[in-house]
């Protein structure tokens, strides 16, 4: 009796290819999943030696784990900028920026040894972007980041003091390799801030570090922290240790925009 069954069957060869990558899928190797299925679109396997086969399906799988790796550092940093990166840093703008001192701390050895970085500049001078660009770098070298507005952070400090769980926000911004406190002293700090940022710097001291962007010069955060006892138990333990950028001139906009006329 005749069959129009025109099914190719599966032949052992096909078999094993299903059955190995179903393995892998299922022991979450998909980098090398991915890599096995290019090699069967193609004649790859069949011009390498088995051991550099595997080699080469393990680096694959190394690789992926590592982009996604970053890909989940990036999402939990919660950055400002999403597409902010070192390539795109334009010194050409008359800033004050200097390409070889932003090229020695995207080495990162600054975050190694926990020193600190401060920011400082008018508002629109680029300050956020570019501790945004570092921290990509922190990110992509298998650093934990965290970006906060500085304002917000402490807002969220005060409900979880109010609510109970302010040990479990600390012990989070605790495990951050680098912290980054956008547009720190904004506003003068009450006695409740001051005492969360007392705490964070303290956690912090000697062993990670921050980046802090501000649109007051560094010579005014005295006054701005509010009380001499806190100021001097804070500064001393930022201050001593900090690489400094201070930008100068107008909003990175209109200095765009006047360069592009």
């Amino acid at each position: 009796m005749e069959t129009n069954d025109k099914t190719t069957p599966i032949t052992p060869e096909k078999d094993r290819n299903t059955i190995s990558m179903d393995l892998m899928h299922r022991m979450r190797l998909h980098g090398m999943a991915a890599a096995f299925t290019e090699s069967l679109q193609s004649t790859l396997a069949e011009i390498m030696t088995p051991d550099s086969f595997l080699n080469w399906l393990l680096s694959r799988e190394w690789d992926y784990r590592a982009a996604r790796n970053i890909e989940r550092l990036v999402k939990n940093a919660n950055f400002r900028y999403g597409d902010a990166s070192m390539a795109q840093i334009d010194y050409t703008l008359p800033r004050g920026l200097d390409s070889n001192q932003m090229e020695r701390l995207a080495s990162l050895d600054f975050v190694r040894k926990g020193d600190n970085l401060f920011i400082t500049g008018c508002s629109g001078t680029g300050k956020s972007y570019l501790a945004t660009a570092l921290g990509y770098e922190a990110c992509k070298a298998g650093m934990r980041v965290l970006y906060a507005n500085a304002s917000k952070l402490m807002g969220t400090l005060k409900i979880a003091k109010n609510e109970g769980t302010i040990e479990t926000e600390l012990k989070k911004l605790e495990k951050t390799q680098l912290l980054i406190l956008d547009d720190l002293f904004l506003v003068p700090l009450d006695a409740k801030e001051r005492a969360h940022l007392t705490e964070i710097i303290e956690d912090r001291h000697g062993r990670k570090s921050i980046i802090v962007t501000s649109q007051l010069p560094e010579l005014d955060w005295y006054d701005a922290i509010g009380d001499s006892t806190v100021a001097d138990a804070i500064l001393d333990r930022i201050v001593h240790t900090a690489h400094r950028i201070t930008l100068t001139g107008e909003s990175v906009r209109k200095l765009k925009a006047f360069k592009n006329r």
